[in-house]
């Protein structure tokens, strides 16, 4: 790719996308170890993003469509029992 930046080759190469997966594997050491939640938790707060990326990163490279549309459909569920465990957690006014 002859006169493209560094950003430029990686969003072309979905490296980007694994950039931010980076960032999040970093969160989750930092929730085990640092704030120690268990497993569950952390799958359960960051699981949702981490496939939103996949998605992402998917769909940056050019893969079919359903490789982009099945974690972004993944993503809902977990993202929906995080937040049903959350709003169990908070005391009715």
């Amino acid at each position: 790719m002859p006169g493209a930046g560094i950003v430029d080759i990686l969003f072309q190469s979905g490296h980007a996308a694994d950039f931010i997966l980076c960032v999040l594997a970093i969160e989750a050491a930092w929730l085990r170890h640092g704030r120690r939640w268990n497993y569950l938790e952390i799958a359960a707060l960051l699981g949702p993003a981490a496939f939103l990326v996949l998605g992402l990163r998917a769909a940056m490279v050019g893969t079919d469509w359903w490789w982009i549309a099945l974690p972004l459909a993944m993503s809902l569920p977990i993202h929906l029992i995080d937040l049903r465990t959350r709003l169990q957690a908070v005391p009715p006014n």
